[in-house]
Order: structure tokens, then sequence, then C-alpha cells
């Protein structure tokens, strides 16, 4: 299980000091918006960064604008030697950075490319949560907000299923797959 290392600290970044053949790519968890503040950070520095984004439409009172979004939000990789995490660790904005028992975890390099490779080509394409097949759902926005279900397809468009399990009825509808989480 992947979970976070290290603490929030609010000291610039310090600049990069290690060989380039043992670095590899690692998920730093930001701060709630603070993506684009730690991305801009470690390429000053000189630390590759990779922040995923897709465009998406904002509404404010006044007015209607596509924006770019986070992909992964409170995410952005980087590629660093882990021995000098505390670089990393010492940006603005960063909290952690994604580890498994104690020690960083590295995120594999062609994961890194097929993400870059999908966000710069002109395909259309959603976050999805990864959620098996099975899984008890609950709708988080739409018109079907709040409705609980069981999850039994995935992509870009997933199939829910309304039960009442006393009868052994249901009703099955297509629902985008960000608009459902866990429950």
């Amino acid at each position: 299980m992947l979970v976070p290392e290290g603490d929030e600290a609010a000291e610039p970044c310090a600049p990069r000091s290690s060989p380039e053949g043992d670095d590899r790519w690692y998920a730093v968890w930001t701060r709630s918006r603070h993506e684009q503040v730690v991305r801009t950070q470690l390429d000053e520095k000189e630390i590759p960064a990779f922040l995923p984004t897709m465009a998406r439409w904002s509404r404010w009172k006044d007015r209607k604008m596509r924006i770019q979004v986070p992909l992964f939000p409170g995410y952005v990789f980087a590629r660093f030697d882990a021995a000098t995490r505390l670089a990393v660790l010492k940006c603005s904005g960063v909290v952690s950075i994604v580890s498994f028992n104690g020690e960083p975890a590295s995120v594999p390099d062609h994961e890194i490319e097929s993400i870059r490779t999908l966000v710069e080509s002109t395909l259309p394409f959603d976050p999805c949560p990864t959620i098996k097949t099975g899984t008890l759902v609950e709708v988080s926005h739409g018109p079907l907000k709040g409705i609980v279900g069981r999850l039994t397809r995935k992509g870009s468009q997933s199939r829910l299923i309304l039960s009442v399990d006393l009868i052994g009825r249901g009703v099955s509808v297509e629902v985008d797959a960000a608009d459902v989480k866990a429950r």
C-alpha cells in the first residue's frame, strides 16, 4: 500500500545535486490546489517535473471559461534521486512523497510516458477512478448525485446498477466514470 511520507515545508526548493543515472519518477503529494506552484518551483531548480492537465469548463457568476486542471489533483510527478528527496520536500506546497514501507515508491518510466503521450494527443479522455468492477459506488456529480449502486463496467462510460435487493430487481444506467466514487 502506498502512503505519503514527510511533512509540509514552507521553504523554497534547494538545488538538485544528484547524478542523472539514479533519477527515477516519483509522485509528489501537494497541498490542495498547489500543483502548479510545486511544478514551477521544481522547474526553477532544474528538477524535471510533470503535471498532466486536462481542459475543463469552469463557470463563474458572470462568465464561463475553459481552463486547464490537474489530471491527478494533489499530485505532481518529479524525476530525482531518492537520496536527495529533501530538496523536493522543502518545496513550498509539498506535503510528502508517496512511499511504501518508508521508502519513496518510484513510478515506472513507461507509465509516465503513457500519460504524457495521452495528454499531448488530441484524443478525448477523462480521469477514471481506480474502482474495481462490482464495487459499491456513489454518484458524486450530475443529475444522479447521491445515488448508490454497483459498478459493472469501467471505461469512459461506466454502467451503474441500481437495485432493490429485497425483490431481486434492478435497473442499469450509464454514468461518466469521473462522476462516481467508491462508497
